[in-house]
């Protein structure tokens, strides 16, 4: 018997696919170039090499297949998004061109913003009127909705976000089922998708649901009905933000949930090897074809924030983009990716990215037509990737035109070709290191002596290089690093992030509105897991609270702790209240009340255990297989490196760098000074010489 599971994880540039045999813990794993215009394409190769591989037939597969996706941050990147339009209260129709008035850089004159996810046009007003209160003033008629459906013919989905719907969804609801039974679209509601208060973040995040609910509506019926017709006896799981999973229904209802799907999943997977490599805090470091991206997991759990923001017009600037009010795991991207692509600035210096060539054509080593020089040409010029063992040989690259690409930078940064390959590879690892670091400070965060666990397809390639910058003491190279996040979404939970506005001070006579909110939480907490598959009784929650002293704008989120019901009493809450605050500010205001704006509740199930076998034991030195030609440094010569198979290294082997340690769909480069072991997992745990570099 077997129990094979199988999880895809569509990329910029890869779709990465892993079946894992619970029982033997054998993991087969499959790398395919993403098709962009039709992502099933890409899954169907994936996953169809990886059935062969494995010698098993899709009705093998009778858990969940669990999926993370990059469509959704894609389709609102670049503007390919349906044609949905936005209902909203008389009068405040124009809530997405005003934003919040905040300009993110003041002395901009040329200031940019997104243009919005649904255009003014297609925005449309009815009379009504709830009251910040939860009074409802005014109804909308039938008359008018009537009148409504009929501008709304041929629109692909409506989003419906009415003035202080947070305090009472009466009337969102009456319009939301209203339009539903009329039109026969997908509708959604802000009191589904983010019933908080503040009006742009809530409006402007159900504006973002309902532009991607045709993107990935359409994909995600086309994949379930390949799937059924192709034998599989699995319901599909959906990875979201938060480092959780929903059923592909829920996911179809509120995409936007979705946005961050694949790098959480590699937080996940993160979290997964600091448990078993006793690691409380580890450096998550995913780099891949198109971006890169990192965060820290601390005593076994990744930060989560409540707001993300994307389709930033510029990627460093932090109220550029859309404030989507969903929770997903606290991550700093930055656009640094195998298919970066470098160029002279008009100061004669050289960038590399955020521009990417992505899948197609992909870099010019790819020989699709590319003839910028990227990262991954970088990294072939300077030897420290075989052109002949990319993806285990199925995809060779062509070297001579990566160094050809390379001319022209090279004489405009008066050089030579290998020299200017060294300078993408050293630009790029100072920007990923920048990046961490500057997200690190913002949060309060010193991240010299945190260990790093590298993956991504070009993650093991650059990774030695971010640490000695970011003084880590140790990279962890784990097994099939390549494909970590699709193996991340087999490894986290079922679990569902809710919060609902309310605004009470605590103590008083606030408990019963409090704990009544709680249990409707508690309630859909439980209905979604339940869809997903997940045993009720198993559900597990977890409270919080945005909370500000009286007369303050902003609030900080307080996680209280788990249970049944609130775990704390009002007193206890307002002092772990203070206690955050402190921490955050560096003083706590005792005189002055503490201000509820909003309840959180995270509820989860675990995701089936499962074992994956150690190595045999190996005997002292590694081995290497042969040497290449290889540099890591401006001005060093190029030099015989020893090239280790990572299929060959056995438990408890032992080698130092310089070295490259080549795998299928990735190489692990470890410079001098670096010493290697191999782990019982199969893991390298590389350490620098004397700690810290």
């Amino acid at each position: 018997m077997t129990d094979w599971r199988l999880a895809v994880d569509i990329g910029g540039t890869f779709t990465d696919v892993v079946l894992l045999d619970a029982d033997s813990g054998r993991v087969v794993v499959e790398k395919t170039l993403t098709t962009p215009a039709a992502p099933l394409g890409g899954v169907r190769e994936g996953v169809t090499s990886a059935l062969a591989a494995a010698g098993i037939e899709p009705r093998d597969i009778t858990r969940p297949i669990v999926h993370a996706t990059t469509l959704i941050t894609n389709a609102l990147i670049e503007g390919k998004t349906g044609r949905a339009a936005l209902v909203t209260t008389s009068g405040f129709g124009d809530t997405l061109e005003i934003r919040t008035e905040h300009r993110y850089d003041m002395y901009d004159m040329q200031i940019e913003f997104p243009a919005p996810p649904i255009p003014r046009e297609l925005v449309f007003e009815i009379d009504e009127r709830t009251m910040a209160t939860g009074e409802v003033r005014q109804a909308p008629t039938e008359a008018a909705l009537d009148q409504l459906a009929t501008k709304l013919q041929g629109v692909q989905a409506v989003a419906v976000c009415l003035l202080n719907s947070y305090a009472n969804a009466d009337n969102e609801r009456l319009v939301a089922e209203g339009l539903t039974k009329r039109l026969g679209v997908p509708v959604c509601a802000s009191f589904e998708v983010t019933p908080q208060i503040r009006e742009y973040p809530r409006m402007v995040t159900t504006a973002c649901n309902a532009a991607t609910m045709p993107v990935i509506g359409p994909y995600l019926s086309e994949l379930e009905r390949w799937l059924s017709d192709s034998g599989f006896g699995a319901s599909v799981l959906m990875m979201l933000s938060n480092g959780g999973v929903v059923s592909a229904a829920d996911a179809r209802r509120v995409p936007i949930r979705l946005v961050e799907s694949g790098p959480a999943a590699g937080a996940l997977a993160g979290v997964w090897y600091a448990k078993r490599l006793g690691e409380d805090r580890l450096f998550c470091f995913d780099l891949g074809g198109t971006t890169a991206k990192s965060c820290l997991i601390e005593d076994y759990v990744p930060e989560l924030t409540n707001e993300f923001e994307v389709a930033r017009v510029y990627r460093f600037k932090k109220g550029s983009g859309y404030p989507c009010s969903v929770p997903s795991v606290d991550l700093v991207e930055i656009g640094a990716g195998g298919g970066s692509l470098a160029r002279i600035d008009d100061l004669g210096l050289l960038k590399v990215g955020p521009d990417s060539s992505g899948a197609d054509p992909g870099p010019v080593s790819y020989a699709r037509g590319g003839t910028v020089p990227a990262t991954t040409d970088a990294d072939l010029v300077m030897g420290l990737l075989d052109p002949d063992y990319f993806l285990g040989g199925e995809m060779p690259l062509d070297l001579d035109l990566a160094r050809e690409s390379f001319e022209p930078l090279a004489d405009g940064l008066e050089t030579d070709v290998d020299e200017a390959a060294v300078g993408v590879y050293e630009v790029i690892n100072q920007n990923m290191a920048a990046a961490a670091r500057m997200h690190a400070v913002e949060r309060g965060i010193d991240l010299r002596g945190v260990a790093l666990i590298a993956f991504g397809g070009a993650g093991p390639v650059h990774a030695c290089g971010v640490a000695t910058l970011l003084e880590a003491p140790r990279v962890i190279f784990p097994v099939n690093a390549s494909v970590l996040s699709a193996f991340g979404t087999l490894v986290s939970p079922v679990r569902i992030d809710l919060a609902r506005s309310m605004v009470r001070v605590l103590g008083g006579d606030m408990e019963h509105d409090r704990d009544t909110l709680l249990e409707e939480m508690r309630e859909e907490g439980r209905k979604v897991l339940a869809s997903a598959g997940a045993d009720v009784s198993a559900v597990r929650f977890r409270y919080g609270l945005d909370a500000r002293y009286a007369g303050q704008g902003n609030e900080i989120t307080v996680w209280v702790g788990e249970g049944a019901s609130w775990p704390l009493s009002p007193e206890e809450t307002v002092e772990q209240f203070h206690q955050a605050y402190e921490r955050v500010y560096g003083l706590r205001i005792p005189d002055l009340e503490v201000e509820v704006v909003t309840w959180r509740v995270a509820a989860w199930s675990d995701p089936p255990p499962f074992e994956v076998p150690t190595l045999a034991p190996g005997s002292g030195t590694a081995v290497p297989y042969g040497t290449r030609k290889a540099r890591f440094r401006r001005g060093e010569r190029p030099a015989d490196v020893p090239v280790y198979r990572r299929g060959e290294l056995g438990a408890g082997m032992r080698f130092s760098g310089p070295a490259l340690v080549e795998e299928r769909e990735t190489t692990s480069v470890v410079p001098d000074g670096w010493t290697c072991e191999v782990a019982p997992d199969g893991s390298i745990i590389a350490t620098a010489v004397g700690g810290t570099r």
